[in-house]
């Protein structure tokens, strides 16, 4: 692996890290940055396939809606019909007529590098406002000593620990996979990825299930073993699902990376992939399915 690779990788997983203890505005801006890069990959692939997208007006709105998710997280939802109103408006009154695939480019731009990344918001902002203790609803460990003696994970921000935790599930599935895939695999898991291998793929949504049951041992979470196991299942799959959905785009745009920002791991399409439809999941997993385990 070149050294180009494992050093931006180091500085991507720190910048993720530290943008996300910090939760609030810190961490809205940086997922604002990744979707307003991510949108602008998003958005070339289109153009490639000779495509006209409403990529201004989508990228706009889906800096409001990180917004808003900040703000009161219950409004998001309604933003989602309104902001595609807004870019089929855009569309209608340009000088060329919008195709059906230019509105429809439009839309799955808004929803598939606006909207789900979202979740991300929403999930670190879970139970987090008692615990903000810096400007900007930020949060910063105030007894760093008493928590590594105690080693009381619970005591932490829901939305904190529930975001680590989900990152560990990705970059375990990430990494078992692409070990195993690459010394051991055999057999070819989809012609849209023709280097993913089924060894690969069972390896990597196992791995995520190890991390998950461990960290719902250490968070206490109703329902254990049964909601680690879950839960590692439910990351492992849409990550897996997320990665193939991206080199289905990249396929039929006729690219090998959906950008260049990142040395050795392409765009920001390319290193996010795996994480655009497990937010969603994992934010209804533990404000839906838990409540309802801790009820019984």
């Amino acid at each position: 692996m070149p050294w180009s690779r494992i050093i931006s990788g180091i500085i991507a997983i720190a910048l993720a890290l530290f943008s996300t203890l910090l939760g609030g505005w810190y961490f809205t801006i940086s997922m604002a940055v990744v979707v307003f890069l991510g949108q602008q990959e998003y958005f070339n692939l289109v153009r490639a396939r000779g495509i006209t997208p409403a990529a201004k007006t989508t990228m706009f709105v889906s800096q409001i809606l990180l917004a808003i998710c900040t703000l009161n997280g219950s409004l998001a939802d309604a933003v989602m019909p309104v902001a595609g109103t807004l870019i089929c408006f855009y569309l209608l009154f340009q000088p060329q007529f919008a195709t059906i695939a230019d509105i429809s480019a439009s839309i799955m731009g808004l929803f598939y590098v606006g909207y789900l990344p979202s979740y991300w918001v929403r999930l670190r902002d879970l139970q987090s406002a008692a615990f903000n203790s810096l400007p900007f609803g930020g949060y910063w460990p105030t007894d760093w000593n008493n928590f590594l003696e105690t080693g009381n994970f619970a005591s932490l921000p829901q939305g904190l620990t529930a975001t680590i935790l989900t990152f560990l599930c990705i970059w375990a599935a990430d990494i078992g996979a692409y070990i195993i895939g690459k010394f051991f695999g055999k057999t070819r898991l989809s012609d849209i990825s023709p280097k993913k291998t089924v060894e690969g793929a069972v390896f990597g949504i196992t791995a995520s299930v190890v991390v998950a049951t461990t960290g719902a041992y250490y968070l206490h979470l109703p329902g254990f073993p049964f909601t680690g196991v879950a839960l590692g299942l439910l990351i492992g799959i849409a990550s897996l699902l997320g990665d193939l959905t991206e080199s289905m785009l990249k396929r039929d745009a006729g690219v090998k990376d959906s950008g260049q920002l990142i040395p050795g791991h392409g765009g920001i399409l390319d290193r996010t992939d795996s994480y655009i439809f497990t937010a969603p999941l994992v934010y209804y997993f533990f404000t839906l399915l838990l409540p309802l385990l801790a009820d019984k």
